[in-house]
């Protein structure tokens, strides 16, 4: 999966409707250009290349405040939010995917029931767990010994780790959502804005594009 399109999916459909500007303006007042390839080209493309796959609507309103073609807005489409929740389940749940695609997971989990989150995050769990026991397993050292190996050892100790660490978190995070933590889908409003009112971005440029 890509990270960048659940990432827009996921910030325009918190507005309903966005245009191109906003999603970068939310996208990154979260960081995700620094810890993802969500950079401003890369957000625009998957915007109109979602619109041409029939994930997203696309809206001509008003021009733009700094002139030149009409504002472009999108929604989704029901296409769309099926999408958007197909890849939010899969962030969740591989125990393999990269560290952007479950960050970018974790930031939209409140779009989810919390019983089916846990379920999700228990299952990872498992995945991360039989990983780890396939590597010691099929990667051990006859002795047991990873130091046997000598350097390679450390990618078999890495991969453990890994496993042991990923497992830990996703143990906690399953631990706080069955305490109540977090609204969650169906429990409640939740704000839809990024920015706390009377806060300026301090990631954004001054807008050009839209």
């Amino acid at each position: 999966m890509s990270a960048i399109r659940l990432l827009v999916l996921g910030a325009v459909r918190q507005h309903g409707r966005a245009h191109g500007y906003q999603v970068r303006n939310d996208l990154e007042f979260w960081g995700a250009h620094e810890w993802s390839n969500a950079k401003p080209g890369s957000i625009y493309h998957a915007l109109k290349q979602m619109a041409k796959q029939g994930l997203m609507r696309a809206h001509d309103v008003a021009p733009s405040t700094v002139g030149g073609p009409p504002r472009t807005e999108y929604e989704l489409t029901e296409a769309g939010e099926e999408e958007y929740f197909r890849l939010l389940r899969e962030a969740l749940l591989r125990h393999d995917q990269k560290i952007d695609e479950l960050t970018a997971g974790v930031g939209f989990i409140v779009d989810l029931p919390r019983d089916e989150a846990i379920a999700l995050l228990k299952r990872r769990v498992a995945a991360l767990e039989e990983w780890r026991a396939e590597v010691t397993r099929h990667w051990t050292p006859p002795d047991g010994t990873p130091e046997q190996w000598g350097h390679i050892g450390e990618i078999m100790k890495f991969w453990v780790h890994s496993a042991d660490s990923g497992a830990e978190w996703t143990r906690g995070l399953i631990e706080r959502l069955e305490g109540g933590a977090y609204v969650m889908a169906g429990e409640g409003e939740r704000s839809v804005e990024v920015l706390p009112e009377g806060v300026t971005n301090p990631y954004a440029e001054a807008p050009g594009a839209d």
